[in-house]
């Protein structure tokens, strides 16, 4: 229903049609697409074209619910957004490089959790946040560790904030990339605050390393960011390539570049505007996507897998001893993960 809904918000027809087909649903319904909407980050955007749609029934039950959903979202966010600036400034007075990645991308929404990317020692990082914020610091997963990631908890956020330590990837492999992620940084606004944020080629490749090598699944807002991402600001696919060859997941980026494209085309009738080499490196498109618990999932075998076989050749065939090492734990860290799942209904503490 909310299928890239957003990304043409002057399309009155559309929010018309989004209104009618809710107008149909019973309050469990609508409670459940609610949650729906706020697990893919798009309850802000989705809201906000329904309730443009309802504006000639304003009576209906259902636009006091999305009115009240709506502030009440807004109302998080415009708590969260000073926490995030205040960590941000904390950092650079303490003289710690540091960047929002992720949790910005889905303007006007927001993720569910804060994502951080510094410079910074582990040990500088954990002494900041708790004598600043008093945070405690949740206990980290294998596959934390080997990523460099910390996370914490701070007192009165329901918000996790997770910052990347000087490395990305599932299992931090991506040092080269990491390093030139602030160098190449630049300023968004968000709430009438100045955040510096991934440029427009690291947000695709970011998005590629937790999408295609990570989660192996895309939330809606992933489809629509990325697509107004290409078409605002635009995408020098020139300079992704490069960037992407540099951390040897050029195949990754172009499928989910080729993915995000066939999904606008099918529900839009218009993809993404993708040169051919783009095409070409791409290992699959959209029709490897199917819905399965509430995301758009892309099957690990064989599809992710070959993505993965191909970071590792590259790696290995470019003598990046530490980060191929790395990257080899990585099947025995899923295969221990699958087996916690199965046995205790949860991976927690292994991925």
């Amino acid at each position: 229903m909310f299928q890239l809904a957003g990304c043409d918000p002057a399309c009155a027809r559309q929010e018309q049609l989004l209104a009618e087909e809710v107008l149909h649903l019973g309050r469990e319904e609508f409670r459940d697409l609610l949650r729906l909407a706020n697990s893919n980050h798009v309850i802000v955007r989705a809201l906000e074209a329904l309730l443009r749609g309802l504006r000639e029934r304003p009576n209906e039950w259902h636009a006091d619910w999305a009115l009240s959903a709506l502030e009440a979202e807004r109302a998080r966010i415009a708590k969260v957004l000073p926490l995030l600036s205040a960590i941000c400034r904390e950092f650079e007075i303490s003289g710690y490089g540091v960047m929002v990645i992720k949790s910005l991308d889905h303007l006007p929404d927001i993720g569910s959790d804060l994502d951080l990317y510094t410079v910074a020692d582990p040990s500088g990082v954990l002494m900041l946040m708790e004598k600043c914020f008093d945070a405690k610091i949740a206990s980290p997963s294998w596959g934390d560790r080997l990523a460099c990631k910390l996370n914490f908890l701070i007192p009165g956020f329901t918000e996790a904030v997770e910052v990347h330590v000087g490395r990305l990837g599932q299992t931090g492999e991506q040092v080269t990339l990491a390093s030139s992620l602030l160098k190449r940084r630049r300023a968004a606004i968000a709430g009438g605050i100045v955040f510096a944020v991934p440029s427009a080629t690291d947000r695709i490749l970011i998005s590629t390393l937790q999408r295609m090598y990570r989660h192996f699944y895309f939330r809606l807002c992933d489809m629509v960011d990325c697509v107004a991402l290409a078409e605002t600001d635009g995408i020098d696919y020139f300079d992704l390539r490069s960037s992407a060859n540099g951390a040897d997941i050029w195949e990754g980026a172009a499928t989910y570049l080729a993915i995000v494209s066939d999904y606008a085309n099918e529900y839009r009738s218009r993809g993404l505007n993708l040169p051919g080499f783009v095409r070409t490196a791409a290992q699959f498109g959209g029709d490897a996507v199917f819905y399965g618990r509430e995301f758009l999932r892309v099957r690990i075998l064989p599809q992710c897998a070959l993505l993965y076989a191909l970071q590792l050749t590259a790696a290995l065939r470019r003598r990046r001893l530490k980060s191929s090492a790395r990257l080899g734990m990585l099947p025995f860290l899923a295969t221990a993960a699958a087996i916690g799942k199965k046995v205790t209904g949860s991976d927690k503490g292994i991925w």
